[in-house]
């Protein structure tokens, strides 16, 4: 399989270097297309793949089409892909958000297979989470590839296209929830006294290796809550104040406002 990468950014080149790291390609089979100079550099240095400031290289040469440009830049790269392929059939995986498979497979015409994905930026340090859905054409092996691609940097789940918009309310939009509660939680270590940096570094263990529990048991996060959560202890004082403050249902309203807001763009 001949891979090419169209935005040779953080994201694409994260992808690369898990994907190869998991035996899903070689650098060899890769070849990253990007207009800046300092992209491609990066990109070469970091997956070892070969780079390209001319798309026809990229569509010419590759079987497999990893669109990571702007949204807004989608029809465009896509449709000239198109044009350049000879009419040889591709498939194209556009991570681009809010570009939906109906625009994809508009752009790409007959030949080409699409995939939709979203993952989030964990995925630069090997712990991503990414909601995958299929075009209309795209095969079976079309999803093993995707599954495998995107699970080279961390978790991936097939989803149906109406879900995509709740997958980057919760998973795409999801970090930036978590640095907030990280930081917060580094704040009231501050206010009992722990130096800052300490601080910060223990408030984000904590919440790697809490998250580590859920994934690595299996067990619901109630569960692993209880057994934290002596009669009468610390921890459900705790629990008790993050109750009366609404923890709980400001999360929820996060991941709601922003799908919303996903599902807006998306138009």
């Amino acid at each position: 399989m001949k891979l090419g990468v169209i935005g040779c950014g953080k994201m694409g080149t994260a992808l690369i270097q898990g994907a190869i790291r998991a035996g899903v390609v070689t650098a060899g089979d890769v070849i990253g297309c990007d207009p800046y100079e300092k992209s491609r550099d990066a990109f070469a240095t970091a997956t070892g793949a070969k780079v390209t400031a001319t798309l026809a290289d990229v569509a010419l040469a590759s079987d497999v089409l990893l669109l990571c440009t702007k949204p807004q830049d989608i029809p465009t790269v896509l449709a000239d892909a198109v044009s350049l392929s000879a009419g040889q059939p591709r498939l194209v995986i556009s991570i681009a958000a809010g570009v939906t498979l109906a625009a994809l497979e508009s752009s790409a015409g007959e030949n080409f297979r699409v995939i939709r994905a979203m993952p989030n930026t964990p995925a630069l340090v090997g712990h991503g989470a990414a909601g995958y859905c299929l075009g209309t054409k795209a095969t079976a092996a079309d999803a093993q590839l995707a599954q495998s691609l995107l699970g080279s940097v961390g978790v991936a789940v097939a989803v149906p296209e109406r879900l995509m918009d709740a997958v980057t309310g919760l998973s795409g939009s999801g970090p930036a929830y978590i640095y907030l509660v990280i930081e917060a939680l580094a704040d009231g270590g501050v206010k009992a006294g722990i130096p800052r940096a300490d601080a910060i570094r223990l408030a984000a263990q904590t919440v790697l290796g809490s998250a580590a529990m859920v994934l690595e048991t299996g067990e619901h996060p109630a569960v692993l809550k209880d057994m934290v959560t002596s009669p009468g202890g610390t921890t459900i004082a705790g629990l008790a104040a993050l109750e009366r403050h609404g923890l709980r249902s400001a999360l929820i309203e996060a991941v709601t406002a922003a799908t919303q807001r996903a599902h807006e763009l998306g138009k």
